[in-house]
């Protein structure tokens, strides 16, 4: 303990203060008059690697490892030479090869692995990741893996939370993006929806607005214009059934045309892999015979 001095007298009864690290304490009838405030500075000492690496708490959890980022790592060293090096070499790959314990781990890395891909490419926020891999997990708990793909079960896991969560992403996005392909993205997302009851519902077309339209350089008077002719079709029942992206860009369209914006049907089907006549269908809905 610090050595004590004494200080001010105590407001209550007059003895005197003293005081250390801790706190200030009257002398006479134990009153404390003060403490000190917690230090907000790192709580680790100084090492002799503090300037490359100074912390002793490592990566926080993630659900997107199979360990949740609780595993450990032999490093390597350029000190260590001969004997000792070949001793830690082995003792590396002996420590890789007992972290996964089954197959179906073996396949929770790679498709884990997968997603964290896909969720980059994609530039999906962080939480699109973890649930994800949540989603992959009760799956491949379910069973559901049996005889079909993982890398499919991957895409179709980040579609799915792409739903649930209201992100706008498309299936023929998700698709281009990763290493399954289009027929394994469905069949994975199938049986999720079927087996595990995903709380999916219609997408409303107005989610793929601002990225269509930052894709096709349109000003913001043609968003605006479009996000209410979106709220139109919904109201009147246009987007019913039909593929919510081609329900977007046919709203960009007849803004466009409304505004007087260069725009074509071509332009505006390819940013939403639609076909034209599916923006040309929506368009005439929602202008009427009268702009036909």
């Amino acid at each position: 303990m610090a050595a004590t001095t004494t200080v001010q007298a105590c407001p209550e009864c007059e003895g005197q203060l003293r005081s250390d690290d801790c706190e200030t304490v009257c002398t006479q009838c134990g009153l404390v008059v003060d403490e000190h405030a917690i230090d907000p500075g790192p709580e680790w000492r100084s090492f002799d690697d503090d300037d490359t690496n100074p912390e002793r708490t490592g990566a926080p959890l993630t659900r997107s490892r199979h360990d949740r980022g609780l595993s450990t790592e032999i490093g390597r060293s350029t000190r260590v030479k001969g004997r000792k090096r070949r001793q830690f070499a082995r003792m590396r790959r002996q420590h890789k090869r007992s972290k996964v314990r089954s197959k179906a781990e073996r396949n929770r890395i790679y498709a884990f692995t997968e997603i964290r891909q896909l969720v980059s490419t994609l530039d999906l926020p962080t939480h699109i990741r973890d649930r994800a891999c949540v989603l992959f997990e009760s799956a491949q708990d379910a069973d559901l893996l049996q005889g079909r793909s993982i890398e499919g079960f991957a895409a179709a896991a980040v579609y799915a939370t792409c739903r649930t969560d209201n992100v706008s992403r498309t299936l023929p996005e998700i698709a281009e993006a990763a290493k399954a392909t289009r027929d394994e993205l469905d069949v994975g997302y199938d049986a999720m929806n079927r087996e595990l009851g995903l709380p999916t519902g219609p997408i409303d077309p107005r989610e793929y607005l601002a990225r269509f339209a930052s894709k096709l350089d349109a000003p913001d008077r043609v968003e605006r214009q479009a996000r209410e002719l979106a709220g139109e079709a919904r109201e009147r029942g246009i987007d019913t059934g039909r593929n919510p992206g081609g329900v977007a860009a046919a709203c960009l369209y007849t803004a466009a045309q409304r505004a007087e914006h260069e725009l074509t049907q071509q332009e505006a089907a390819d940013v939403a892999d639609v076909a034209p006549v599916t923006v040309r269908t929506t368009y005439y809905d929602l202008c009427g015979d009268a702009d036909r």
